[in-house]
């Protein structure tokens, strides 16, 4: 293994760790109102960027069960964070879409990571296609091995 290898792994390693050791389980929106444990935040950013995404779809991108997603959609459901719809032609399937309460916490998200992760999206804009394709493919790589370490 080279030692440029060797480095991109033991980066990759430490920001893992950094990321799973987080002391941040919660982030708070400057009320009790939109303070948020980091999977509800994530859930709300996601039917977000997809109104109308299922449920099942929301627990196949986090790699988490349906239940797990639906205790928590039940939670933001009950603080009028997300609004579920059926769909018209199967009644068993449900639509997910944020409330304008839902929104809100949706925008201070997008304002919190604009604010603290501005260098991070700056950088990736300076990156060639070759680069965006090779770090892509490395990242999708690793999250289909960290499977075995969960």
């Amino acid at each position: 293994m080279s030692d440029l290898s060797r480095e991109v792994i033991n980066s990759f390693i430490s920001l893992t760790e950094k990321t799973a050791n987080s002391k941040t389980n919660f982030l708070d929106f400057g009320s009790p109102d939109m303070t948020f444990y980091r999977g509800e935040i994530h859930i709300i950013k996601m039917v977000g960027d997809y109104p109308g995404i299922f449920s099942s779809e929301v627990a196949r991108k986090f790699g988490v069960t349906r239940a797990v997603i639906h205790k928590t959609l039940l939670k933001l459901e009950e603080r009028e964070l997300v609004k579920k719809s059926q769909e018209d032609n199967d009644k068993k399937r449900i639509k997910l879409f944020l409330t304008d309460k839902g929104k809100q916490a949706y925008n201070l998200h997008e304002q919190y990571h604009s604010q603290h992760d501005n260098e991070l999206f700056e950088y990736v804009n300076t990156l060639t296609t070759e680069q965006l394709e090779a770090i892509n493919g490395f990242l999708q790589h690793a999250n289909n091995l960290i499977q075995n370490h969960a």
